[in-house]
């Protein structure tokens, strides 16, 4: 048995953060239902690949919301349905009769997680991404950010809503509805920029040489002795204590030889892929 054996999601959003709060749900033993409009989840379009990894076990279903036909086919699948998912901004919710409050006149019992970007009263405003991240200093500009951080961060946060939702209907037996919102969940993740901890210089932004990347002879290497223990070891061995003596140090070898040589002593380096 897994924790959500027997409960049914409905999935109606597409991109990136619905989709992989569905796929986490799904494996922790959910039945999703992903329902797509007739043109796709543009996600098909940006990797299919992982397109496909995130609706890996799920039923994938067009429905054509805009439609009256649509909405009644959607209304018959949510009574059968525990949590519905969606990520399309309130008023396109609410012109199509799909509000939070309606569904849940309708279906006391559903528990509904709708994704958007900014918090009340900006959730009808336009972002992605990179706005959020922008938003909370997470982008160094002139480069693109390396991950989806906003995104990822609310698929996670969505998975934590519906869990204390359905929590909840265990306890009162009604449903509810809770808004994530993106440029809110990547807040958190900003803290450490908020406190000065990562700047360019601060003591995780490369001011110490035990909490540092350093140049091997076939590329680089993290090096994250931070502990007093891992910095003593790492010292001693290596005989270094200044930056430059660590650069030496680390430029003498390969990033194999300080991986394994890491490992060896209980070190933490990694090489940078």
């Amino acid at each position: 048995m897994k924790p959500l054996d027997g409960i049914k999601v409905i999935n109606l959003a597409v991109n990136l953060p619905g989709p992989a709060a569905a796929q986490r749900l799904s494996s922790l033993g959910a039945e999703v239902v992903k329902v797509e409009p007739p043109l796709g989840d543009p996600m098909a379009t940006y990797s299919l690949p992982w397109y496909h990894e995130m609706a890996a076990g799920h039923r994938v279903q067009t429905i054509d919301l805009k439609t009256p036909e649509g909405r009644a086919e959607f209304f018959v699948l949510l009574e059968g349905a525990d949590l519905l998912l969606s990520a399309t901004r309130p008023s396109a919710m609410r012109r199509l009769g799909l509000d939070p409050e309606t569904l849940q006149a309708a279906f006391p019992r559903l528990c509904q997680v709708m994704i958007t970007g900014y918090p009340a009263p900006r959730d009808d405003e336009a972002g992605h991404d990179l706005t959020y991240q922008a938003s909370m200093g997470l982008v160094d500009a002139p480069h693109m950010p390396r991950t989806l951080l906003s995104d990822l961060a609310g698929a996670e946060r969505a998975v934590a809503a519906a869990l204390l939702l359905l929590y909840q209907r265990e306890r009162t037996g009604r449903g509810g509805h809770e808004a994530v919102s993106l440029a809110e969940a990547v807040t958190s993740f900003a803290d450490p920029v908020r406190h000065g901890t990562t700047l360019p210089g601060a003591m995780l932004g490369g001011g110490v040489p035990e909490y540092h990347i350093y140049r091997a002879t076939d590329g680089w290497v993290a090096v994250a002795a931070l502990e007093p223990h891992f910095k003593k070891r790492l010292e001693t061995l290596l005989k270094v204590r200044t930056p430059e003596e660590y650069r030496r140090a680390f430029g003498g070898a390969s990033t194999t030889f300080w991986q394994a040589w890491g490992q060896e002593h209980d070190v933490p380096i990694e090489t940078v892929r």
